[in-house]
């Protein structure tokens, strides 16, 4: 049974979450770095389109439909929510971030 691709989208948050992370990369590792990881980061997240199903449920994000889920990608938590016909790519975590942060994208929401 062939699976649907379903459209992404990405949260306001997200877009200023992947900001940060290059301009950190930047200053940290080097531009050739930082354009590297966000790439990497970039087809990740895009690939979600017809793979929303490989990376588990989030656990802190639990729900009885099973829809927030994430995957980890360096030092960084991705968390993205499945709906009926997109997925939602609410935020990246640095890994130092608490837990409390990671439980707060349970409550964005984003636009049609």
């Amino acid at each position: 049974m062939d699976k649907q691709i379903r459209e992404v989208v990405l949260s306001l948050e997200l877009q200023s979450d992947l900001e940060s992370i290059f301009n950190y990369g930047h200053e940290t590792f080097g531009l050739r770095a930082a354009e590297s990881f966000l790439a990497d980061l970039i087809f990740r997240v895009e690939s979600l389109a017809f793979n929303y199903e490989l990376y588990p449920e989030c656990v802190h994000l639990k729900t009885q439909a099973r829809n927030y889920r994430n995957f980890f990608i360096g030092s960084y938590l991705v968390v993205y929510r499945i709906t009926e016909h997109r997925i939602e790519v609410l935020r990246a975590f640095h890994s130092s971030r608490s837990i409390n942060a990671v439980k707060s994208s349970k409550k964005l929401r984003l636009s049609l």
